[in-house]
């Protein structure tokens, strides 16, 4: 069950506030926290959570943010001997702001993850096999997580691409290079061309990008689950209902959910539907690394949905 992540780590301060502020609008918020982030620390300690075995690659600046990040990954059973320490560069840094609703507003300063280059793929390939799932998003320069791409390609193992944030435009060879496109319904929107408000809107989307780079398509959406197309055609996940806090780190959940399922053997839909509860259970918590759940209260709750009402 081994899970590879290649991407970026943060961290994450944030500020909660009784509204979201508008252009220029200064607002005061009542409470600060300061936690381990970047999605691709999210999305490894999600996995490791649920059981995977998980090592992260990428960089942390020489500084306190550093140090953090590192311990808080240790702590969560991340391996990463595959992070290196920049001391040209500061620690990646988000400036979040969440909403009464759980919606949020994120500003990240690139700091050491925008250092991350093709050397930094090197002796990938070496833990990897083709029982193993690798995982990127777009927070590091593209040209390193295409290196990774193609060493995961050379071992046989599958890639999950998280093209996030929406405004970077990954190449044609990454996007090609993954076994299934993870993209949220803004993302799916700016990458098909196609509006997704809906899921049958999701579905249309899903189904231009399979067509267009041969890969498999997760859209999610938040609340309204989210839709699998595969060679098996389209597949519509239904959300898990939650009374939600902070979204925060729930796409990530999802994802590391996904890896997790698919280094377990489960199918595409199956592992979907994992992710759905998974992601919906990080929104029950506030923070991002802190909210993502272990494997027993991820079980805990799809047997609680599954049980007979």
């Amino acid at each position: 069950m081994a899970v590879l992540v290649f991407g970026s780590l943060n961290v994450d301060l944030s500020v909660r506030v009784p509204e979201l502020p508008g252009p220029g609008e200064t607002v005061l918020g009542g409470e600060f926290h300061q936690g381990a982030g970047g999605k691709g620390a999210n999305q490894a300690v999600a996995a490791a959570r649920l059981g995977a075995k998980t090592r992260i690659f990428g960089r942390v600046g020489d500084d306190p943010f550093g140090r953090m990040l590192l311990t808080a990954l240790r702590r969560a059973d991340v391996d990463t001997g595959g992070v290196r320490i920049d001391g040209d560069a500061p620690t990646g840094t988000a400036l979040i702001v969440v909403g009464p609703d759980g919606q949020n507003q994120i500003a990240v300063a690139p700091g050491a993850n925008g250092r991350v280059d093709p050397e930094d793929a090197h002796g990938l390939q070496v833990f990897m096999d083709s029982d193993s799932v690798l995982m990127l998003q777009l927070e590091v320069p593209a040209a390193a997580s295409l290196a990774a791409a193609r060493a995961a390609r050379l071992a046989g193992a599958r890639v999950v691409l998280d093209p996030a944030p929406a405004h970077a435009t990954p190449p044609e060879e990454l996007l090609s290079a993954a076994w299934v496109l993870t993209p949220n319904e803004v993302e799916a929107s700016r990458l098909s061309g196609i509006l997704v408000e809906t899921v049958g809107g999701a579905s249309e989307a899903g189904r231009a990008l399979r067509r267009r780079w041969g890969t498999a398509v997760v859209v999610t959406l938040g609340a309204r689950g989210a839709v699998v197309v595969d060679e098996r055609g389209v597949t519509p996940i239904d959300a898990c209902p939650v009374e939600a806090v902070d979204a925060v780190g729930a796409g990530d959940a999802f994802n590391g959910a996904l890896a997790d399922g698919l280094a377990r053997g489960l199918s595409l839909v199956d592992a979907a539907r994992r992710a759905c509860a998974a992601g919906a259970l990080a929104t029950t918590r506030r923070g991002a690394i802190e909210s993502m759940p272990t494997l027993a209260a991820l079980e805990r709750f799809l047997a609680a949905r599954n049980r007979p009402s």
